[in-house]
């Protein structure tokens, strides 16, 4: 099936097409025409599962635009508002349509003047009701959506959202998205929902088919170590690393940059000022590594994350199908890693069973297989790479004071480190970073990582790396041990 096939207007498939999409996810395949035809529904799917979409495409399809806040959509937290806020304006400004995110830590008249000129609200709970409590907005939408659910009513919002509804006009199309249908949400839907339509995906629609699923059985003190060299091995363009606490978050994060990577960190004792600005660089790619705790797992939508790594296992699978849910989306592919320590196993088979889903089980890769796939990476980029004037003509020069060894190193460090060297005076060797990398050079000394580990992203993540030195017996473990103890056979990364 294809999006062709809602009969959508030329305004929304070019939305769809810029967007990248490529066929509908399961709930939209579903909940699209139900929504098209004007039924209140109530959709039992993950985050990570396209539910934004499901909603926002057939809403912004029959909404007229000529009149005010016709959309009002309730989410859990900040984070989420801001997410889906920003994907129903990319779904809607071919139309025209503006969209307003609303929720506490930020000043009143600011977000209420943008409700003025919004067709699509996006609100927590707590600061919509204190908007409609106080008159200071007057809300008559046609479309109501409350996504998760249910993580709202974890969240104690259930009496804000009852009395929300009080506010709400008795003529609109209500639509209700959440994870789990516990009793007391099944009990709000009686209340707010008119003869609703019902929308579920199963075990083996839960996770995404274009998510490659493994894990690495380490002990607890290898965690670190085995984080790292994963990412030397995986090479992820955009990843983000999931920790069970804020601690660990702030601890990794520290680690990871004094290591030279460029990475950002995310939690609920951050500022929202500063949430927010960290979530727009990762966004932009300014940072390639994002360390959040799971506030991270709900509504984070970039679409090319390519990895997702789970520092400990989550402590339940509602969780860990959040958090791989960053990966893989709009048709893309994507990796989850999970590490485990091996009292773990347990919880791998739980999660296994209860998503309907195969983990693979792997080793950590040796320091040589990370060189040996950073090399081919190397000349891989190198076969690709067109060969300058410039270039040639430093070779020519370089070949009088080094060894061909030595200006390959050179060359490769340049490579690597995406050093730029147009423009410079490389002939003469005149400028003081052209000496430098010579000296570099010069003091190489075959098969010694310690000089540097840049990828190409302006790392230089110089000395040692503590157990970095270890080989498989520490940081990859018994490659006996490494198949859960089960039947899983191991296979290269």
């Amino acid at each position: 099936m294809t999006f062709n096939e809602f009969n959508f207007k030329d305004t929304l498939n070019k939305a769809i097409e810029d967007a990248g999409f490529k066929e509908p996810s399961p709930v939209q395949e579903k909940a699209i025409p139900l929504i098209l035809e004007g039924h209140d529904l109530i959709g039992q799917a993950q985050t990570g599962t396209g539910k934004t979409a499901a909603f926002g495409l057939p809403v912004i399809q029959q909404m007229s635009g000529d009149r005010g806040v016709e959309a009002l959509v309730i989410v859990p937290t900040r984070e989420l508002a801001m997410q889906v806020s920003d994907e129903l304006f990319r779904f809607g400004k071919t139309a025209g349509f503006k969209t307003a995110t609303v929720y506490g830590g930020t000043a009143y008249n600011k977000q209420i003047d943008r409700i003025k000129q919004a067709n699509i609200v996006v609100a927590t709970p707590g600061r919509l009701q204190d908007l409609l409590m106080s008159n200071k907005i007057k809300l008559n939408p046609s479309f109501v959506i409350l996504d998760e659910a249910d993580e709202m009513l974890d969240m104690g919002f259930l009496d804000e959202i009852k009395n929300i509804f009080t506010f709400l006009p008795q003529e609109r199309q209500t639509l209700m998205f959440s994870a789990t249908m516990p009793k007391q949400i099944k009990i709000l839907a009686e209340q707010i929902l008119d003869n609703p339509k019902s929308v579920t995906i199963t075990k083996s629609e839960r996770t995404n088919t274009d998510i490659e699923q493994i894990f690495y059985v380490v002990a607890d003190y290898e965690r670190d170590d085995a984080l790292l060299r994963l990412i030397d091995y995986k090479n992820p363009n955009k990843c983000i690393i999931f920790c069970r606490m804020k601690k660990e978050v702030d601890r990794l994060s520290s680690y990871m940059t004094a290591q030279g990577f460029k990475v950002a960190a995310l939690h609920g004792d951050m500022e929202q000022k500063q949430r927010e600005h960290t979530i727009r660089a990762f966004k932009k790619g300014l940072v390639d590594i994002f360390i959040a705790t799971d506030v991270a797992a709900r509504g984070l939508d970039v679409n090319d994350v390519t990895h997702v790594f789970n520092y400990h296992i989550p402590f339940d699978s509602e969780s860990y199908v959040h958090r791989i849910g960053r990966t893989g989306r709009a048709g893309n592919k994507g990796e989850a890693i999970t590490l485990v320590s091996p009292n773990e196993l347990r919880t791998i088979k739980r999660i296994e069973k209860d998503v309907g889903t195969v983990m693979v089980s792997d080793v950590i890769p040796t320091r040589q297989e990370v060189q040996t796939r950073k090399d081919s990476d190397l000349l891989a980029k190198i076969a690709n790479t067109e060969i300058t004037p410039s270039a040639k003509e430093l070779v020519k020069t370089l070949q009088h004071e080094l060894d061909i060894v030595t200006i390959a190193h050179l060359l490769a460090t340049i490579a690597q480190e995406e050093i730029d060297v147009k423009g410079k005076d490389i002939i003469g060797l005149g400028t003081q970073e052209v000496k430098a990398l010579i000296e570099r050079a010069k003091n190489w000394k075959g098969g010694d990582r310690n000089g540097g580990r840049g990828r190409g992203r302006n790392r230089s993540r110089g000395g040692n790396r503590g157990r970095g030195s270890r080989d498989r017996r520490r940081s990859g473990g018994h490659r006996k041990s490494r198949n859960g103890g089960g039947n899983r056979s191991s296979t290269n990364a």
